[in-house]
């Protein structure tokens, strides 16, 4: 018996181990879909405040003189 016992011991261990892993993925997940959405709105706000800047100095966006 003491074989089975020890088995039975490394399968929860085994089975402890991947429910740990598998919050641990999911956390990560979650982490990640919030940073996706965080680079989204930051990106939309660069493309808005370039707009704004076009707007109101259209001439900034003209590229320098070849000497600079």
């Amino acid at each position: 018996m003491g074989d089975a016992s020890a088995l039975e011991s490394q399968i929860a261990f085994v089975e402890d181990t991947v429910r740990a892993l598998d919050e641990a993925l999911t956390a990560q997940q979650q982490h990640i879909l919030r940073l996706e959405r965080q680079i989204d709105r930051l990106e939309q706000q660069l493309k808005d405040q370039g707009t704004r800047l076009d707007e109101v100095a259209p001439e900034a966006s003209d590229p320098l003189p070849p000497h600079y």
